[in-house]
């Protein structure tokens, strides 16, 4: 028995250090997918989400979210994690535990960073990333891995879709809304392209969010009891991943006549976000559907978010975790070969799933509204058109991250680049 438990926290603690290394990723994605000159700003978003949310998760979200029901909706609060948590069942040291948790914490507070890059303060972000992990993302948590209610109408979020992804999709969308489009994105009421700096430090941080991917669904088994559930989840993330590249690029090739590097590097993301949720209820041909579909998803909403709703979300953190967070959530109620409208023609499950992902964007909408306005009007939450301007790696940093790059002109367009 003490083997067993020793292997399972084995396995819980190097899965927990791979989904830490996805806050590496998130930070070059969005470095890559945003401009040098706030380049320091977007790493240190991203480096003080975990730094403040290991902090808050540790002192009063874990207890929010996993403490003993009080009634369906919150955890007992249980300040710096204290007790036992015999209720939950669990197979590993609490502490082992409560450090995965908190990797997946951060994961959700990174989301929004990149929805808000470019034109949002650094204090004030701070104050929103304490926030969403003290309160906003455990008290989702609480509904549906912590004993709440959702739990206990069945519904089924295996590793995140909607708890960990549809949760800093939905906040990324509110706070891009409220903060308002980067300076120079909308002339004229047409959206703009403003490029990123490094579609190689895009490219290898998408690579790095694969990889941790592989902590992050397989991890969530908390497990080596079943070896085939474990090989089983491994095979359902990569080829929905796979299928979600294929996707994007395939829909950008035949939309654009050029397949496009940075929307094909969103759908493998796409991909995975996707089949998080029933990476472990599907089978791998299922898998393959929704992460392909992901990746027409990403396209298709980030045109309509961008287009449409002129909502500028620099790096597409909605669409990538929103969108097909909702979506993967949603298959579980069709895919799942237990249960799935697909295999017994009963919506039951797709109806509960469907509760859940309503009542998961309300909650996330509705507290990151407040959230976000009542910093605005405090604080305030934007830069000025100065600020950035100039960038806000000097601006709020002090810094140029890249101090032997030089401005130069670009002779086609007539304008300094």
């Amino acid at each position: 028995m003490d083997t067993l438990r020793s292997i399972d926290t084995m396995w819980v603690l190097f899965a927990t250090c791979l989904v830490f290394f996805m806050q590496a990723g998130f930070a070059m994605v969005e470095t890559g997918f945003t401009r040098a000159k706030n380049a320091g700003n977007i790493i240190m978003k991203n480096f003080m989400d975990f730094s403040v949310g290991s902090l808050i998760f540790w002192l009063f979200g874990f207890g929010l979210m996993f403490n003993t029901d009080l009634l369906g909706f919150i955890g007992k609060i249980n300040l710096f994690s204290n007790g036992t948590y015999e209720h939950l069942g669990l197979g590993i040291p609490v502490e082992a535990f409560i450090i995965f948790q908190t990797v997946f914490c951060a994961t959700a507070a990174t989301i929004v960073s990149g929805a808000m890059a470019e034109r949002t303060k650094f204090a004030s972000y701070l104050v929103f990333s304490f926030v969403i992990s003290a309160i906003i993302y455990p008290v989702v948590g609480h509904w549906i891995w912590g004993g709440g209610w959702l739990a206990a109408r069945g519904f089924h979020d295996f590793a995140g879709s909607t708890v960990v992804h549809s949760v800093g999709g939905w906040a990324a969308l509110m706070g891009a809304k409220i903060i308002g489009p980067r300076l120079g994105k909308y002339e004229k009421g047409k959206a703009s392209v403003i490029s990123g700096h490094s579609i190689t430090l895009g490219a290898l941080g998408v690579f790095i969010l694969w990889f941790g991917w592989f902590g992050f669904n397989p991890g969530s088994t908390l497990s080596m009891g079943d070896p085939s559930l474990v090989g089983h989840i491994f095979m359902t993330t990569n080829l929905s991943a796979a299928a979600g590249a294929v996707g994007a690029m395939a829909i950008t090739w035949i939309k654009h006549k050029k397949p496009d590097v940075g929307m094909t590097l969103n759908g493998a993301l796409a991909g995975l976000v996707g089949i998080t949720a029933g990476t472990d209820a599907v089978s791998l041909e299922a898998a393959v559907v929704i992460g392909f579909l992901s990746g027409l998803i990403v396209y298709s909403v980030s045109k309509f978010v961008d287009e449409v709703m002129t909502i500028d979300d620099p790096v597409g953190a909605f669409t990538v975790h929103g969108a097909c967070g909702v979506f993967g959530t949603l298959m579980v109620g069709v895919f799942a070969t237990d249960g799935g409208l697909l295999y017994t023609g009963d919506f039951s499950l797709l109806a509960t799933q469907s509760i859940g992902v309503i009542a998961t964007a309300f909650w996330t909408l509705g507290t990151s509204f407040v959230l976000f306005k009542a910093i605005d009007m405090t604080m305030g939450l934007r830069v000025s058109a100065r600020e950035e301007t100039l960038g806000l790696d000097m601006e709020e940093h002090g810094l140029v991250s890249y101090a032997d790059f030089e401005i130069k002109k670009d002779e086609l367009a007539g304008k300094l680049i």
